[in-house]
């Protein structure tokens, strides 16, 4: 039966390891495109507790892009399975309806982050890790911080290899282990998270971020996995080796980022829990939220400040 449950889950190839379905919508926002960029044209639709959908928020929040493009927050429903609306947008009560507003007959996985054209009825994207990009650039004449760039040409490189080597291990790789099947599969993603976690740590001894003493994309896809792991990850899907508190420098890049302009008013503690205790029947049936499992005061001093020859800039 429980087998059946994670099935239904979280699908998994035949030596039960989880398999990610991949996202259906992979449109940009350019001038001369069915999608322009327009203040007021397009809104982000999250959920507070998902990783994917909290980079946007992120992203979003460094730019200062808040008066250009409004936030609508959905929550999981338990009974149903589904992301619902607070209040009804375009008619819809369901993030599914929205997905067939979009596209009628679609039958694909409807997540969140969802990036909607009003105008259009459209779903520009539902891939977090591009409309992170289109957030960090096509925004500009409208964000307050046009002049950061969070995926600079110079870095490029460096920012596609770190993210190449923490998704699959760190953000997929948490629910590698949190919804494997069988023993195998989970000892193997276990393994790579936690040899990824101490090549980072390691690294970020002599560089203030990922890609030195500038914030990047990077920093922003690895810090909404880094929010969750004490909280969730390290209990719910037996990611309990090590803390990221207890980790030397990866606690204090914790703090360091969570302590940017803007960024701790995206994290939602309180909803993190809810949604991943409550709502996956399959690893905690009785859907009981723990009191304890915080990722310590991310308001204590980091001294990440000090680190690089260049990090006054």
């Amino acid at each position: 039966m429980w087998h059946l449950m994670m099935s239904q889950l979280a699908p998994r190839d035949p030596k039960g390891a989880y398999i990610r379905p991949e996202s259906a919508f992979r449109d940009a926002i350019a001038p001369d495109s069915p999608h322009p960029p327009q203040a007021g044209r397009y809104r982000l639709y999250a959920g507070l507790g998902c990783p994917w959908a909290h980079r946007t928020l992120v992203t979003r929040s460094l730019k200062g892009l808040e008066d250009a493009i409004a936030v609508v927050i959905v929550s999981p429903s338990p009974d149903e399975g589904i992301w619902l609306f607070e209040e009804e947008e375009e008619g819809c009560r369901t993030l599914p309806e929205l997905y067939q507003l979009a596209q009628p007959g679609y039958t694909g996985r409807c997540t969140v982050p969802v990036l909607w054209d009003s105008e259009t009825k459209r779903i520009v994207n539902n891939e977090s890790a591009e409309i992170i990009v289109i957030l960090n650039a096509a925004f500009n004449e409208f964000a307050k911080n046009a002049e950061l760039d969070l995926y600079p040409e110079d870095l490029r490189g460096a920012i596609d290899s770190w993210n190449d080597k923490i998704y699959p291990s760190v953000n997929n790789g948490v629910y590698r282990c949190g919804f494997a099947q069988t023993q195998a599969a989970y000892e193997e993603a276990c393994n790579e998270l936690f040899a990824m976690l101490d090549e980072i740590d390691a690294t970020l001894a002599a560089n203030r971020y990922l890609c030195g003493d500038r914030v990047t994309l990077a920093d922003v896809r690895l810090f909404t996995t880094l929010f969750r792991f004490d909280i969730v990850y390290h209990g719910l899907f037996k990611c309990n080796r090590r803390r990221i508190q207890d980790y030397q420098h990866l606690g204090a890049y914790l703090r360091d980022l969570y302590q940017l302009p803007g960024v701790a008013g995206t994290c939602d503690r309180d909803s993190i829990k809810r949604d991943y205790y409550g709502n996956l029947f399959p690893l905690n049936p009785g859907g009981i939220i723990p009191l304890g499992g915080d990722e310590g005061d991310l308001l204590d001093s980091h001294n990440r400040d000090k680190i690089g020859a260049n990090a006054s800039n």
